[in-house]
């Protein structure tokens, strides 16, 4: 099947040839602008932060960049794109029972068909769905499969979910178009998908009935959404914690301050003491995402001290008479 390839170099604006640093300070950038947790305008705002996150969901994982990278020398043809022949699609199911593989569309989880085909469900492609909870390596919502072989295929997706929508849950349309074994027709089935509070990355969302439909007598398979958290361009996620770069000037740091940082529900005030360093962090309670029995972790505001770089010649004549009269010296024994 041809999708629609996507230059996850372009839509971050970075060459080909960009470094890991280059590539997380581009989506830094244009993340606190377009995501839907940041920007003021939510509506435009999202659709650009799912190409933004997408981009870099694969060029921020090296495995999946190189992988990336291999699809050759049909890199930039845009419009329509198939994929070499080695490549096994990671939208394509397959069950024990010797049905054949199967091809589908994604609509409302965060992630395009050229995503979901290469980078989605179960990386590499998919071999016999899972029939448990350890061989899935991941915990299962609303219940466990069932194993009837009469069954339809079982479908897995990806599903973006905003740091946001993993605290205080969601509810989100999604779309799946399929292929009916039994008529050869597409089918376009459209559902809503709840996003319970403290779901965690990783958990598999089932929604029963929604996978391929069986070519025998037997029921429908399920669908199978694998959350993912959504990089955000404040925070990084160690559950149920929060971890920010809190950034300060020397003489704050020497003299202390009261800094403004940014949480899930709004910016508070931090009181930081005089004489931190770079690396200390301080914790705001009750500011990460939520466990198991409804209690929420807790922020971390990562101090990192930044240097002027440009001085005017007033400024240098003052840091010079500081240097000359200051007893401290960071490297003495």
């Amino acid at each position: 099947m041809a999708v629609q390839f996507k230059d996850y170099y372009e839509i971050l604006g970075v060459p080909r040839t960009a470094s890991a640093e280059e590539i997380r300070k581009a989506f830094r950038k244009l993340a606190r602008r377009y995501h839907p947790d940041v920007a003021r305008n939510k509506a435009a705002a999202e659709e650009k932060f799912k190409e933004i996150n997408e981009a870099y969901e694969v060029l921020g994982d090296p495995k999946k960049r190189e992988q990336y990278d291999e699809l050759g020398a049909n890199w930039n043809r845009m419009g329509s794109f198939t994929p070499p022949p080695r490549w096994k699609a990671a939208g394509r199911s397959r069950r024990g029972n010797g049905a054949d593989s199967f091809e589908f569309h994604f609509g409302g989880t965060g992630f395009s068909d050229f995503f979901e085909q290469f980078f989605g469900g179960r990386a590499g492609g998919f071999g016999p769905f899972p029939s448990s909870r350890q061989e899935a390596g991941g915990d299962w919502l609303f219940g466990e499969p069932e194993t009837d072989s009469q069954r339809g295929n079982d479908v897995e997706g990806g599903f973006l979910v905003t740091l946001h929508e993993a605290l205080h849950g969601s509810v989100r349309s999604v779309s799946l178009q399929r292929e009916n074994p039994r008529t050869g027709r597409t089918e376009t089935h459209t559902f809503r998908v709840k996003i319970p509070p403290g779901v965690r990355e990783g958990q598999l969302v089932r929604v029963a009935g929604k996978g391929q439909a069986s070519d025998g007598v037997g029921l429908s398979g399920d669908l199978y959404l694998r959350v993912k958290y959504a990089q955000h361009p404040d925070f990084r996620v160690r559950e149920p914690d929060l971890y920010c770069d809190l950034e300060l000037a020397p003489w704050e740091a020497v003299l202390g301050t009261t800094a403004t940082v940014p949480t899930l529900d709004g910016a508070v005030s931090l009181r930081v003491p005089a004489g931190i360093s770079s690396g200390r962090q301080l914790r705001i309670r009750g500011q990460g995402l939520l466990e198991e029995h409804g209690v929420r972790g807790d922020l971390y505001a990562v101090i990192s001290i930044q240097a002027p770089s440009r001085l005017t010649p007033e400024e240098k004549a003052l840091w010079e008479k500081l240097a000359g009269e200051s007893t401290f010296n960071p490297r003495a024994p």
